[in-house]
Parts: C-alpha cells; structure tokens; sequence
C-alpha cells in the first residue's frame, strides 16, 4: 500500500505544525489543565482554531468548515494528538451542530452555527437519566405541548460539563402512545436559570464526576 504523503500533503503538515507550535504553549496547556481554569483555557485554544479556521473542519464550507481531504483530517489529528492539545468540546461542534446543519432551518443555523464556532456558547448533553442509560426505551422526561412552547419535566444525569453550560440538548418523550422506543424528540433548552432556583424551575447540580438536572415545568420552545 503507498502511504508517501504527497508534496500538498507535506507542505499541509508543516502548516500545521506550524500552527501548533505557535498557538499551543505550555501557559494554556497548564491552563486547560486545571480544573479552575480548565473552561477558559478551552474557550482560548477554541479561539485561536477559530481564527484560523480549523474549530470545525468537518462542517460543510458554506457553514464555517475545512473541506480537507481525509489524509489532512488524519494529519491534524495526528499532529494536534501528539503534542496533546485537546479536540473542540464535541458537545457544541460535533454533536448539537451536526443536527441543526442537517435538519435546522435557516434562522436556526443563522442564529447557533456562529455562536458555536466563537465558542460563544456552551452546551451539554442531556441523554442519560437515572433509569435509563443506553436504553432509549426507558425514557421518562417528558416535554408536553403548551401553545408555542413545550413544558419539560423530569430528570437528566451524567450531564459532563453542565456547570458550564449555556445550552442543553436533550432527548425526551413527546408521545407515550406507540412503542417504547418512539415518540421520542431531540429539543434545546436555553440554561438560563441553571445557578438560581425559582417557582417553576429547579436544577440541583452534583459536584464531580456525577451532575444530575431536575426539572420541574421548564420551558423551550
């Protein structure tokens, strides 16, 4: 099998090491190291992939991405492995905004898909509940129809960063008529009432590894 980079390949491998050299230094290394700091230190590296155009290289062009062939993929990857700076938070980048590109509409992808790319906004993931890992089947937060909104009730759990959140993206059960594994919908939720507590919301945060939310009435629309 021939496995020789070629000349654009190399020169593509320089640039990033390069890149690396400059914008990943041992002051936010430590800092992304540190628990305390552990967000703004992310937020910077996040910055300055932003700036040069690398935070989402796996987004369509027109939305902010690459359109590297899959060898400069494996070549960022490696490099960036080797000198052990972090991938983006995958919450945001990879998984929330996989969805909106695909299935948002244009106020949508006009109104997130920025945000995410200046790391302007957190997310987190609200999968997991107690009761329901993996089993999708098992699901009991519900998010019923009130008007123009959708009211949440119910409990999420293994929520990993969601002390820094600004949005979560949840999974929860919208029909209990058919089979246990439908009638279950992907929403988002603004955390804006994530460190207070008050008459129609209530989020109990668990120090690490395990956070658990609890929600009583939230609403999204």
């Amino acid at each position: 099998m021939h496995t020789r980079l070629s000349d654009e390949d190399l020169a593509f491998q320089a640039e990033v090491r390069q890149f690396l050299h400059e914008a990943w230094d041992n002051e936010l290394a430590a800092t992304c190291s540190n628990r305390a700091t552990m967000k703004q230190g992310v937020e910077e590296w996040q910055r300055r992939l932003y700036r040069k155009g690398w935070m989402a290289p796996h987004w369509p062009v027109e939305h902010g991405g690459t359109d590297w062939t899959v060898t400069q993929s494996f070549i960022y990857n490696s490099e960036r492995a080797a000198v052990g700076a972090p991938e983006a938070v995958a919450f945001g980048v990879t998984m929330v905004a996989s969805v909106i590109i695909a299935y948002g509409n244009d106020a949508q992808k006009a109104r997130f898909l920025p945000r995410i790319l200046k790391s302007e906004d957190w997310w987190c993931q609200g999968y997991s509940e107690p009761g329901a890992g993996s089993d999708l089947a098992s699901l009991k937060m519900r998010a019923d129809r009130d008007g123009d909104e959708y009211v949440l009730n119910g409990s999420k759990i293994w929520t990993t960063y969601a002390q820094y959140a600004d949005w979560i993206f949840c999974l929860v059960r919208t029909d209990s008529s058919g089979r246990k594994q439908e009638g279950i919908s992907f929403v988002d939720r603004y955390e804006d009432s994530r460190d207070h507590s008050a008459s129609n919301r209530h989020h109990r945060w668990l120090p690490p590894p395990q956070r658990s939310l609890l929600r009583q009435c939230a609403r999204t629309a």
